[in-house]
């Protein structure tokens, strides 16, 4: 493949390919007469130190924001598990936490964009958008397709930009309002103890 293309393929800039040649970093397999870098699946692959027979998982994940959520997050498992069966999926990994989705550094989250990175990851299988995260979807959801993962979404609802607006509102206020409540836990907590 040609450095455009190679590009493509690890998630770089072509400037970014061509800096590391002449760095001596990643150099192409050959090049041809008028001097252009041609690069192989096989190589970039090592580089990126994917491994040729790494079978790519499906993968469900399930996210509830609090511990009160515990059933909800079970009832998700379950329903993603039927749906999943319904379509033919054979699940390699459930993966699942509790935690805000306005918070990027869940750890389960960053794991999954890991695996996503190094092209672990062949379908990520969710409930909602939301579910992954509360805003910048459409980012995430660049990102898988850049490094070859689909995001299946089972309840893809296409809502008009008002109720969208109007859903990620109330989701700042809860998210807020959550650690407004804390702070005053915390405060409670403060004083029982200074006394």
């Amino acid at each position: 493949m040609d450095i455009k293309e190679a590009s493509k393929y690890i998630g770089f800039k072509t400037k970014t390919l061509q800096k590391w040649d002449r760095e001596g970093k990643l150099k192409p397999i050959k090049r041809t007469k008028t001097n252009r870098r041609i690069y192989n699946k096989e190589q970039l692959d090592d580089f990126l130190g994917i491994k040729n027979n790494i079978v790519r998982k499906n993968i469900i994940y399930c996210r509830v924001s609090s511990q009160s959520q515990k059933i909800d997050l079970e009832n998700q498992k379950k329903m993603m598990q039927e749906f999943c069966i319904a379509k033919g999926l054979i699940i390699d990994e459930l993966i699942y936490e509790i935690g805000g989705g306005l918070n990027f550094k869940r750890l389960k989250f960053l794991e999954i964009f890991k695996m996503v990175e190094k092209k672990e990851i062949k379908n990520l299988i969710i409930a909602h958008k939301d579910r992954l995260c509360r805003f910048g979807f459409e980012w995430f959801e660049n990102f898988c397709k850049n490094h070859n993962c689909n995001i299946i979404i089972l309840n893809a609802e296409v809502l008009s930009p008002q109720e969208e607006m109007v859903q990620d509102l109330m989701a700042i206020i809860h998210c807020f309002s959550c650690r407004l409540y804390g702070l005053r836990n915390y405060k409670k907590e403060l004083k029982k103890h200074l006394k």
